[in-house]
């Protein structure tokens, strides 16, 4: 692990992530020693810092050590880490222009069933809603109780992905993926201006959806609009597209899922750039 570009396994007891989950969090793909979708993960992490108010690292530096990070390895994942930085007590911060936290952590590829990309998943819905939340919505922060609790759910290992809606009754996001739905040709996502996290490879289904001749929508989803579904499935950088066989008792054909976005996904989405 990297802190601050030093290798090293300890951070500051005064550091406002660890006091405010005041900070945000990048998890990207590692394939052939390559940090897959960089620019869209920074594009990201840039925008969260500029709502939250902390300085954004320079990226090149930041580049520099994840490849450092990466080393000899060629598959696996690499988590970035920006938090405001060490300040004393209060929730105030301590500095306008306050140097932030930067953690680089490689980590193994998680051991996802390899036929869940092809066969799908076994999802359900969550008890535990979102609050919403405007101000930080869209983005990755360290602030993820929510979703613990909800992670906290269910231990049954046939299940690979929960569930969440928001405090409305809307469907959101799973606890860890975006949702996608089908219903012919057309191709719909929750809104995330509420809360939500606004995942780079959400942003990249949308943008291949539309070059494929599909009609990528965005808009609030309600339990009907899954019940009635041709077909669901699950995004994130690290699983690419998962598509739904059940949800709860709802059954779904996994291969209504179209080959040709699940290819172009997997060409586009795990490669450097």
């Amino acid at each position: 692990m990297l802190i601050n570009g030093s290798a090293s396994a300890t951070i500051s007891a005064l550091d406002r992530g660890l006091h405010y989950g005041d900070g945000l969090f990048e998890t990207l793909a590692v394939v052939a020693g390559e940090p897959c979708l960089w620019q869209r993960h920074m594009t990201r992490l840039e925008l969260g810092c500029r709502r939250l108010g902390i300085e954004f690292p320079d990226a090149n530096r930041l580049l520099e050590e994840v490849y450092l990070e990466i080393g000899e390895r060629s598959h696996g994942v690499v988590k970035i880490i920006l938090t405001r930085g060490s300040g004393g007590r209060g929730y105030r911060p301590a500095q306008k222009h306050q140097a932030p936290t930067r953690l680089v952590n490689f980590s193994a590829w998680p051991a996802y069933p390899e036929e869940w990309s092809i066969t799908g998943v076994q999802v359900r819905f969550c008890t535990t809603r979102l609050g919403c939340n405007p101000l930080l919505a869209g983005l990755k922060t360290l602030n993820r109780l929510e979703q613990v609790m909800a992670r906290a759910e269910w231990d049954d290992l046939e299940i690979a992905e929960g569930l969440l809606l928001d405090s409305e009754g809307r469907v959101v996001e799973g606890t860890m993926s975006n949702l996608f739905l089908l219903h012919g040709e057309r191709l719909t996502t929750s809104e995330l201006s509420r809360c939500g996290v606004a995942g780079v490879m959400r942003e990249l289904v949308l943008e291949q959806a539309d070059q494929l001749g599909l009609i990528p929508v965005i808009e609030n989803l309600l339990l009907h609009h899954l019940q009635t579904a041709d077909a669901l499935f699950l995004t994130n950088s690290l699983i690419g597209i998962w598509p739904v066989r059940k949800l709860g008792e709802w059954l779904y054909d996994a291969h209504r899922v179209p080959p040709r976005l699940v290819a172009a996904v997997k060409q586009s989405g795990f490669q450097f750039g």
